[in-house]
């Protein structure tokens, strides 16, 4: 008969537990607020405080810049999910987050003049974002180098 080894599995610091509530809050927003921007529109792209410029931007952007928001905002939940549940496949679902984000910063920065549009307001946001979104990769590789994840 043959048995099989167990990996040994590390224990689960306390801060782990807070990273993945501050995830469940981050990244449900970022949910709430794509949820919310495809089912109310400009009602609440006006409370976010846009402009009739800003809310015309958010309104004509091609299907695909939609598609990677999607990515980016889908991905940052999965991989929140996966976190809590500690999956080492939330390093995968935060990676293509952050791809789809890279997609639509390309878009807002290269290919429109959704820069121009959003003002610095919207630069900082978005640098907030990437900050967020490159801590709970790096946060979620190591969990998983050292064994928390499994």
């Amino acid at each position: 008969m043959t048995t099989v080894a167990e990996t040994p599995r590390a224990s689960t610091p306390w801060r782990y537990w807070v990273v993945s509530a501050v995830a469940v809050l981050w990244n449900g927003y970022g949910g709430y607020d794509y949820y919310m921007s495809k089912t109310a529109g400009d009602a609440y792209y006006r409370q976010m405080g846009m402009d009739d410029a800003q809310v015309a931007y958010m309104n004509t952007a091609p299907d695909w810049v939609t598609a990677v928001w999607a990515l980016g905002v889908w991905g940052a939940v999965l991989g929140t999910i996966l976190l809590i549940v500690r999956s080492r496949f939330a390093v995968h679902a935060f990676v293509a987050s952050l791809v789809g984000l890279l997609g639509s910063l390309a878009y807002g920065y290269l290919l429109s003049d959704g820069a121009e549009l959003m003002g610095q307001q919207g630069l900082i946001m978005n640098l907030v974002i990437l900050a967020g979104c490159l801590f709970f990769i790096g946060y979620s590789w190591l969990m998983a180098k050292r064994g928390v994840l499994r």
